[in-house]
């Protein structure tokens, strides 16, 4: 990521995170690495220097997948740990969500006081929009009160869908990559059970059917699975532990 220059304009800033969200590449970049660098990017670029994190909910829990500092990772857990607040309301319900005080909030008061101790005045998280697999939500969390002001929310706003596209589609690639390995893994399982299958079948003269079950019988006694017990068969010809 390329360093912010410090006589930049607000205008100007923006326009070169936009630039280099575009440029990103999938073969530089872990999905780890490139949230980290949008999450980065939408700290140089929302005015006030705020702190942003990036939650992502999978399978109805959610995560951090990456934060520009400790405090959205200390309230972002919080959040978790509550079960509501403005990130999780964003990124469940597809909307803007805002503490504009956290000293005066009603609707997360238990969230608000902490992230008051913690000095986090106020809070904006604004959804990814919806894309595939994703749901999320950028979190900006600032030192001063009514940080948010309107053009602090399009920007974010503005932010998250630019950055929605790399991010879900780096998200799409690494599930299909872990999906292709898992397939291999189950091809390649099947493979040495069958083998196994074969030795019992022509040495005992068992059905496929029996020499399965011999493996799991044996899989059962040793609490092993299948394919351990059917690779050992394999490479030194016992079917039980010597």
């Amino acid at each position: 990521m390329t360093r912010p220059d410090p006589n930049e304009t607000p205008a100007a800033r923006a326009r070169a995170a936009f630039e280099e969200l575009g440029r990103i590449s999938f073969a530089e970049h872990s999905l780890q690495s490139l949230i980290q660098t949008v999450t980065d990017l939408a700290a140089r670029v929302i005015p006030g220097e705020p702190i942003t994190s990036v939650t992502i909910v999978s399978r109805g829990t959610p995560r951090t997948v990456a934060s520009s500092g400790r405090l959205a990772l200390e309230l972002d857990d919080t959040q978790y740990r509550l079960g509501d607040g403005p990130c999780l309301t964003a990124a469940r319900e597809g909307g803007p969500a805002e503490i504009v005080d956290t000293l005066t909030e009603k609707r997360w008061p238990e969230f608000a006081a902490h992230a008051a101790e913690l000095g986090c005045r106020s809070i904006l998280s604004v959804p990814l929009p919806v894309q595939e697999l994703v749901s999320g939500g950028l979190n900006v969390y600032a030192r001063e009160s009514h940080a948010s002001d309107e053009r602090t929310r399009e920007l974010a706003a503005r932010f998250a869908s630019y950055a929605v596209v790399p991010v879900s589609n780096m998200y799409l690639y690494e599930s299909a990559v872990e999906r292709v390995g898992h397939l291999q893994t189950a091809l390649d399982s099947r493979a040495v059970i069958d083998q196994a299958k074969g030795i019992l079948m022509e040495r005992y003269k068992l059905t496929a059917d029996q020499a399965f079950q011999a493996l799991a019988q044996v899989s059962m006694e040793s609490n092993t699975k299948v394919r351990e017990v059917a690779d050992r068969m394999v490479q030194t010809g016992e079917l039980r532990p010597s």
